[in-house]
């Protein structure tokens, strides 16, 4: 078989080496075409020559073309794989800590609360930008498979305003599959689930072993794990209230939800630090800024290491590579796809992007009907699908009153911030990402002029519930831990909590 694919932000060395390699697994596309693309050509560089030599160590002929040229890498493809971070690191750490200044906590914040909602901002006006090169270069009815968070948010704005298909996927599925089958004592092939929802906010409604219906089972086998009812209280705490499980860690669903990170005196209890993302206020912000670090410093010896294995039992769990040889094979894979609603969960908007099972074969992709959702689960999805129309609309019109409305609705954000307050922060992170920001350009001016006007709000003096930032040296002196940080998945091998 011969086709094209592109990576977009293939400088992810995690996502892209790791996409790669499962793409290699597959002996049919040993001659397909591939470009890698991003801004960063440093990154980008080192990536294409770690997997470039993976295929020349392996006898591939397949030749990598790298670019930082968009519509060049998008020429002719017939497969989009879109990882990016626009703004980068730089303006991830302003997703965080100028929140942070009002009191707004968060442990992530690429998906929703304030941080998430800026981010939508900053990539909703990329993906629409990169969505209009698809459309005019590369192959008729190219797909998309979107990596980007946040990604309900990227993958409504490419399916309704970019005129290009689209399918979110994550990997928070496959995670909380594992763990729940490993709680209740067996392997993760043995348990069957269904999932249902929003991206990082999706609900195994249904849990099965051999026909039994294993959700009754789930809450007792938690509150007697030792680690898990360590770790998980937020997850575990919801599930008690709400009667299911969230396929979302911990210190994500804790940002997701008004209860758990408004008061700084409470926050401990909610939160474990053995691991970022069991709670750590800017925790992923952090392991990010090492893996980059590490990956920068470490590079040379990678290039020494042996190279990664193109064998079936080597593949990961991430869903694209599985999509893409059900597409050309034939071959039926069953996941969890992020999707326009379209009736599918029949008691959330309509118009909003959910994340429900899915197949994929020689027949294109086909999601089975869902129905209602549980109605408790179905109250905290709906309000995440208004918070991110909201925000999407406000992304493609540049409109900073539905922007304001969109952190109002927040649920985190609502619950720690007045509205005073929350305008002045719109403000301000609206000034510090203008860079990333092409359709405000004629509100950042004025945001500029109040934010500079007298009786502006000063901050509050909190700074979160932090781990130090690890050096160079404290990299290099566990190495195996440091290179965790770089993958695709920086939580999927945890250390026991601490």
């Amino acid at each position: 078989m011969s086709f094209k694919i592109t990576f977009i932000g293939a400088g992810s060395v995690g996502f892209t080496r790791s996409l790669f390699s499962d793409l290699m697994t597959v002996p049919e596309f040993r001659n397909i075409e591939v470009s890698f693309m991003d801004t960063n050509s440093h990154n980008l560089d080192m990536v294409k020559q770690l997997c470039q030599r993976d295929l020349d160590e392996h006898s591939i002929d397949i030749k990598i073309h790298a670019t930082i040229n968009r519509r060049e890498a998008l020429k002719g493809a017939k497969y989009v794989v879109c990882c990016m971070r626009h703004g980068m690191l730089e303006a991830f750490d302003m997703d965080v800590s100028i929140p942070l200044k009002y009191g707004i906590d968060q442990c992530v914040g690429d998906t929703l609360c304030a941080g998430g909602i800026m981010y939508g901002q900053r990539g909703v006006a990329e993906i629409l930008s990169i969505c209009k090169d698809i459309r005019e270069v590369s192959a008729p009815g190219a797909l998309m498979l979107n990596y980007a968070n946040p990604n309900a948010m990227i993958t409504w704005a490419a399916n309704k305003y970019g005129g290009v298909q689209t399918i979110g996927l994550c990997h928070g599925v496959q995670g909380g599959h594992r763990q729940i089958a490993e709680a209740l004592g067996y392997e993760k092939d043995e348990v069957d689930i269904i999932c249902a929802g929003l991206n990082h906010q999706t609900w195994y409604i249904s849990v099965k072993k051999d026909g039994e219906d294993l959700l009754p089972k789930i809450l007792p086998a938690y509150e007697a794990n030792p680690e898990l009812s360590k770790t998980e209280p937020v997850r575990i705490d919801v599930l008690k209230n709400f009667g299911y499980y969230s396929t979302e860690s911990n210190g994500h669903l804790s940002e997701y939800l008004p209860w758990y990170r408004k008061r700084p005196d409470e926050l401990e209890q909610w939160i474990d630090l053995g691991v970022w993302i069991n709670g750590e206020t800017g925790g992923y912000l952090r392991v990010c800024r090492e893996g980059r670090n590490w990956f920068e410093d470490d590079f040379p010896n990678w290039m020494k290491e042996p190279p990664h294995t193109y064998k079936s039992e080597d593949r990961s769990e991430e869903h694209g590579s599985y999509i893409i040889e059900g597409l050309e094979t034939g071959r039926c894979y069953r996941g969890h796809f992020n999707v326009m609603n379209d009736g599918c969960i029949t008691n959330l908007p309509q118009e909003c992007v959910i994340e429900v099972p899915g197949y994929a074969d020689a027949n294109g992709i086909s999601i089975p009907h869902i129905g209602e959702l549980p109605l408790g689960c179905a109250a905290i999805c709906s309000q995440t699908a208004w918070v991110q129309r909201l925000a999407l609309e406000a992304a493609v019109a540049g409109d900073i009153n539905l922007l304001r409305q969109s952190m109002l609705m927040d649920p985190l954000a609502g619950a720690v911030c007045t509205p005073k307050e929350i305008f002045q922060m719109v403000d301000e992170m609206l000034i510090a990402q203008a860079e990333w920001l092409p359709q405000y350009a004629e509100e950042i001016p004025k945001a500029e002029e109040r934010f500079n006007a007298p009786g502006r709000i000063p901050p509050r003096d909190y700074n979160g519930i932090r781990v130090p930032e690890k050096s160079i040296d404290d990299m290099r002196a566990n190495s195996e831990e440091a290179r965790k940080n770089t993958s695709a998945d920086k939580a999927k091998n945890r250390p026991a909590a601490k």
